[in-house]
């Protein structure tokens, strides 16, 4: 007997959009601003949605110069400032390492245009929880701040985030229960220590931890357990690995899922 097996699923729509303005956030943040025809963002309301940018192997926006056949390469980015019906959003982009899509942000000039693909999602703050725990670093940052956003005014909790000096921090709005807490690459911190250290809560925990992965999948993850967190109702996930690209980086995700399943 045969398994059958499953449809795949449907590709995500693509959008063209076109850069509106730029705005340096501190050294090592910056925010683009973009519009164009988001009818397929209608409804898609978690907080850390987020979209797709497509470049060429080579790093190019460019696709048309792309051989027939050939994958373009994608880096994931959180929406922010979302506004369907005037067709724009704002993307913010860590100013670290030297990747393509890094590259082309930091050199970009409005009436550019990049195809993006999605939205995705999969994360909104729980308002039932009796506190919340969101941990990340320069990538999670803007996820982080959007679910801060839609926290009700009464809730408690703690927000974690890791950068790479106090210069780094940014203004990050928060009910007056949650404490933001930030630790500094510069002097050694890690994300995972900045979680142990926090004074563990009563009652049910609504979890968000996103950043690295060695810190996040293998580091954070494990303790939570160790706390009571079941991973399997919390958002825990690496956004990137130090030492690898996407491609790379996606690969590693896989094979951890194959063998954490075997």
């Amino acid at each position: 007997m045969t398994t059958p097996e499953r449809p795949a699923k449907p590709a995500k729509p693509t959008t063209e959009l076109t850069v509106t303005s730029t705005e340096r956030l501190g050294p090592a943040m910056l925010r683009l601003r973009f519009a164009g025809d988001l009818a397929a963002f209608e409804g898609v309301d978690d907080t850390d949605r987020y979209v797709k940018l497509l470049f060429t192997p080579d790093g190019s926006p460019d696709l048309s110069t792309m051989a027939d056949g050939e994958r373009s390469s994608v880096r994931s980015y959180t929406v922010l400032e979302l506004d369907v019906a005037a067709g724009t959003l704002a993307i913010d982009f860590a100013l670290h390492g030297s990747g393509f899509a890094m590259r082309w942000a930091r050199d970009v000039q409005p009436g550019a245009t990049i195809t993006v693909q999605g939205p995705g999602s999969g994360y909104s703050p729980d308002p039932t929880a009796d506190w919340h725990l969101l941990v990340g670093d320069d990538a999670a940052l803007p996820a982080v701040r959007q679910a801060l956003a839609v926290l009700p005014p009464d809730a408690q909790g703690y927000a974690v985030l890791l950068v790479g000096s106090r210069a780094e921090e940014l203004p990050l709005p928060a009910p007056a229960g949650v404490e933001v807490r930030w630790s500094h690459r510069d002097g050694g911190a890690g994300l995972a220590d900045a979680v142990r250290e926090l004074p563990w809560r009563e009652g049910r925990v609504d979890v968000f931890v996103h950043g690295e992965a060695q810190a996040v999948m293998q580091e954070i993850r494990p303790y939570l357990r160790e706390r009571g967190v079941d991973p399997r109702g919390a958002s825990i996930s690496g956004y990137w690995k130090r030492g690898l690209v996407d491609e790379e980086f996606r690969k590693w995700k896989r094979e951890l899922a194959a063998a954490e399943a075997s």
